[in-house]
C-alpha cells in the first residue's frame, strides 16, 4: 500500500515539478488580505478568510493554504476551515513526508530534521483531514512541517489541538489559522536547507458565525500548563508576526474580537 503512495506521490511530484509557474501563487492580493482567485479548489470556504501575508507566497491545497517562508524554510502560517465532517472517526495510514513541488524555491526536505533532535510538528494537523486518504496525505508536505520538541508537540500543542476540533463540534465549525512565530537569529537544523527553530506557536480561531475569536501563543517547550493560561489577544499575534488575522471582517467588529482575550464562549 505505502510503495504504491510512494510511487505515486513521486511521479505526482515531478509532474508538478514541472510546471511550477502554474502552481506557486506569488499573489499580491493575499498580502493585501484579499481573496486570491488564482485557483480553485474545495477548501475556497477557507479561503476567503486567509490571514495577510509577508512574503506574498501564498500556496493554495485543496485541504488548506499557506504562507511560505522561504528565509525559514516553512510556512508563516497556515489557514483551513474545520467542521465535524473534517475529522471522522476513521484510521489512515501515514504516509511519507515529502519536499513540496508547489514551493519552487524549494521547501524543506526529509533530511533536514534527521537526527536534528526535532520532531516533524504538523501546522495543520493530519487529523483534521480525515474526510479521505488524498486530503490526510497533503499534509505531509513538508511546507506544512515545523521543527517541535516532541515533548511540545505530544503535549501541549496536541492538547489544543484536540480542544480545535472540540469547539469545531461545538460551534458547528471554525476558522483555524495557525504557524511559528519567526524571525532573524533564530537557531537552524539541516545542513542544507537551515530550517529555522522557532521560540513560539501561535492559534488563531475565528467562529463560524464570525462573533467569537480567540489566539493562543505558546513558548516551545514542555509544560503541564492548562492551554487557558496561553490565551493572548489576537494583536498581540499580530504584533509579533507581523499578519493581519481576519482582515474581512467589518473593522468596528475585528478591533473588538482581536483586543479580546475573553474566554467566556471558548470554555476548555
Amino acid at each position: 500500500m505505502r510503495l504504491r503512495n510512494f510511487l505515486k506521490f513521486t511521479i505526482v511530484s515531478l509532474l508538478l515539478s514541472s510546471c511550477d509557474n502554474d502552481i506557486l501563487t506569488t499573489d499580491k492580493d493575499a498580502a493585501q488580505g484579499t481573496t486570491g482567485t488564482t485557483i480553485q479548489d474545495t477548501n475556497s470556504i477557507a479561503k476567503d478568510f486567509y490571514p495577510t501575508s509577508t512574503t506574498s507566497a501564498v500556496i493554495h491545497r485543496e485541504g488548506y493554504s499557506f504562507s511560505y517562508a522561504e528565509d525559514h524554510e516553512q510556512s508563516e502560517w497556515v489557514a483551513y476551515y474545520l467542521d465535524e465532517e473534517d475529522f471522522p472517526e476513521v484510521k489512515i495510514e501515514r504516509p511519507y513526508f515529502y519536499a513540496d513541488p508547489k514551493v519552487n524555491t524549494g521547501s524543506a526536505t526529509y533530511k533536514d530534521y534527521t537526527k536534528s533532535g526535532y520532531s516533524r510538528g504538523h501546522l495543520c494537523p493530519a487529523g483534521d483531514r480525515k474526510a479521505s486518504v488524498e486530503l490526510y496525505d497533503e499534509t505531509f508536505w513538508m511546507s506544512n512541517i515545523c521543527p517541535q520538541e516532541q515533548s511540545f508537540n505530544a503535549g501541549v500543542w496536541l492538547r489544543l489541538e484536540n480542544q480545535v476540533r472540540d469547539w469545531a463540534l461545538s460551534k458547528g465549525g471554525v476558522y483555524v489559522a495557525t504557524g511559528p512565530v519567526l524571525k532573524k537569529g533564530l537557531p537552524t537544523i539541516g545542513n542544507t536547507n537551515k530550517v529555522s527553530v522557532p521560540e513560539l506557536f501561535y492559534k488563531v480561531l475565528l467562529s463560524k458565525d464570525q462573533k467569537e475569536m480567540i489566539a493562543f501563543l505558546m513558548p516551545h517547550e514542555a509544560t503541564d500548563k492548562e492551554i487557558s493560561e496561553f490565551v493572548v489577544t489576537t494583536d498581540q499575534v499580530e504584533a509579533l508576526t507581523g499578519v493581519d488575522f481576519y482582515a474581512f471582517l467589518d473593522d468596528t467588529l475585528e478591533a473588538k474580537l482581536e483586543k479580546s482575550k475573553s474566554t467566556t464562549q471558548w470554555p476548555m
